[in-house]
């Protein structure tokens, strides 16, 4: 099996060398990543300069643009094949929600599902960071369960895993996405030249975090999987906006 990965915390984070490490025994890993954090860089495409490919002593591949860059490039130009898979991840951090909207490793992830290829996105939810491999164990489960058993169609999958032994995981369950409260207000400072900067605010609390909703599983210690779809258009609306039109 030939699975590609990527993530949006650059090609040195830890979470990316756990998912390598579990992936490993399933077939050849190639990996194409960031070359710094890109954190909240959504679906962005570099168009306005010229990309460089670097490769780690470790044999990473890195790009110095963006998680989307990274998975388009690779597919598009830098292989010689194309992957059965893309994972993205491991996340330093949840991806529920509405933070989907603004997520650089969900973003990794829908290109290679807009490329058509099967893609999953995988994030570690809590503070302290402890338990990669859990996360890394539940993508080679995943992982694994698809070459078994493919979709036969693209499929998008985006998985939470909650940071602690995969022992005390209290299951996997199929989730929709949750909403949350808006945003907290920016933080304001001053730079050394007396200007007023600002910070962008932490995302606000979960709103909806009901049975079903991808803050509900996490929140009793179960991995969330939530199949993600990338078509923006509001369907129930269009009858509604045609009336608008024909007033």
């Amino acid at each position: 099996m030939r699975i590609l990965l990527s993530n949006d915390d650059g090609y040195f984070a830890p979470g990316l060398a756990a998912l390598a490490e579990g992936l490993a025994p399933l077939g050849q890993i190639t990996v194409v990543a960031p070359e710094r954090d890109r954190s909240g860089a959504s679906n962005s495409l570099t168009l306005d300069r010229p990309l460089l490919l670097s490769k780690a002593a470790n044999g990473f591949m890195y790009v110095n643009g963006t998680p989307t860059d990274c998975v388009h490039m690779a597919v598009t130009g830098i292989l010689d094949f194309e992957p059965d898979v893309i994972v993205s991840g491991i996340n330093t951090g949840s991806n529920m929600g509405d933070d989907t909207l603004y997520s650089g490793t969900v973003a990794a992830a829908t290109e290679g599902y807009l490329l058509g290829i099967p893609s999953i996105a995988v994030s570690l939810v809590g503070k302290e960071f402890k338990h990669f491999a859990s996360a890394g164990r539940v993508a080679h489960d995943l992982v694994k369960r698809l070459a078994h058993a493919p979709f036969g169609a693209p499929v998008l999958l985006n998985v939470n895993v909650p940071d602690i032994p995969y022992e005390s995981i209290t299951g996997i369950e199929v989730t929709r996405l949750g909403r949350r409260h808006k945003a907290q207000p920016v933080v304001t400072g001053k730079n050394p030249r007396g200007e007023t900067v600002y910070w962008v605010g932490p995302a606000g609390a979960a709103r909806e975090a009901g049975p079903g909703t991808d803050f509900n599983a996490l929140e009793r210690g179960a991995v969330s999987i939530t199949p993600l779809q990338v078509d923006l258009t509001h369907a129930n609306q269009i009858p509604l906006v045609t009336g608008w039109m024909s007033r």
